[in-house]
């Protein structure tokens, strides 16, 4: 059994995505970040950096005492060795869904926050928010263009970088971000929500926290335009 303990933010997705792709049991412990949960001395003892998502594995492969992990990318990778699954065996393949899953947790994830915390900041800056906007907006676009040709972000199939690069792109909406100008990214975005363990994931996060953005779908998006 793992013990996830989660909340329903983009790094929190990344796990409940995985371990429902690969049918691991597992809990979930919520952190609530709304109440400042984060900080209390038990999540602590296992995300020292007071960030979550962090899990605590209670049957290792090595059989030994439990591992606790806390860092989403370090989680994902923890996960794919332990089940053999969301990344490629071949070398060349491995190291290509390595290094976009590593894109993810050090560009788009940490521009995406921050621009994130400028936009609902009381005090506003327009120079850090025109930052953070420009460059959100260029990862994404470095994220279209990967998809250009290609079905998946690494390799031939889906994988961890998927699941990473996925739960951030899928909050668009609130970088003030749109679609039409991302046409490779929006068919990408749509077969990653298409995914039941996708839903299941989401859904957790629904149930948990009824306020948690959804994944916006292509039907919806259509609707909209129509609209407008």
């Amino acid at each position: 059994m793992i013990d996830v303990h989660y909340w329903t933010t983009p790094n929190g997705h990344k796990i409940t995505m995985f371990l429902e792709e690969t049918g691991l049991p597992y809990r979930i412990v919520p952190v609530n970040l709304q109440k400042d949960e984060q900080f209390k001395e038990a999540f602590l003892q296992i995300a020292p950096n007071n960030k979550m998502p962090a899990i605590v594995d209670h049957d290792p492969l090595d059989g030994g005492d439990s591992i606790g992990l806390f860092e989403s990318g370090a989680i994902l990778l923890y996960l794919a060795e332990k089940t053999g699954k969301l990344i490629p065996g071949d070398l060349r393949e491995r190291m290509d869904a390595t290094q976009w899953l590593f894109w993810q947790v050090a560009g788009l994830g940490p521009m995406a926050g921050q621009l994130i915390f400028f936009l609902r900041s009381s005090e506003k800056i327009p120079f850090a928010v025109d930052r953070y906007t420009k460059e959100t907006a260029r990862l994404f676009g470095v994220l279209n263009k990967r998809l250009e040709n290609r079905e998946w972000l690494a390799g031939n199939a889906y994988s961890v970088a998927d699941i990473a690069a996925y739960s951030w792109a899928a909050s668009y909406s609130l970088f003030g971000l749109q679609l039409d100008v991302y046409p490779a990214l929006e068919r990408w975005l749509e077969a990653v929500a298409s995914r039941p363990a996708t839903e299941r994931a989401y859904a957790i996060a629904r149930d948990l926290n009824p306020q948690a953005p959804q994944p916006v779908r292509r039907a919806q998006r259509e609707v909209a335009r129509q609209a407008g």
